[in-house]
């Protein structure tokens, strides 16, 4: 069995929960099954609705439904981002390009 990818993102705006706030989540990168139900180019062109359905299965500490509704929305286009490219082969990811 392979070592999930995970990838950590600081929240420009933590998330409250009671007295609990969240300033960072951890995501890691989903298998097959938890993929199931959705549409992967939604996915892919971060569209909320899917981003509400995949991030409590792939969150830790988990992100509810309710948190995503909740996010700032520059914290959303990051994990929207990053989940996106979980499901981007490496091969194909775009390599950043050497300075002068």
């Amino acid at each position: 069995m392979n070592t999930p990818i995970t990838k950590t993102i600081t929240l420009d705006t933590p998330l409250k929960r009671g007295e609990q706030s969240i300033t960072s989540v951890t995501l890691r990168k989903p298998n097959s099954g938890e993929l199931r139900g959705l549409n992967l180019t939604d996915l892919l062109q971060m569209d909320v609705n899917s981003l509400k359905k995949v991030l409590p299965r792939i969150t830790s500490p988990i992100i509810t439904e309710q948190d995503v509704d909740n996010l700032d929305p520059a914290d959303l286009v990051d994990l929207g981002s990053n989940v996106a490219l979980f499901l981007v082969k490496k091969a194909n990811q775009e390599q950043p390009s050497p300075t002068v």
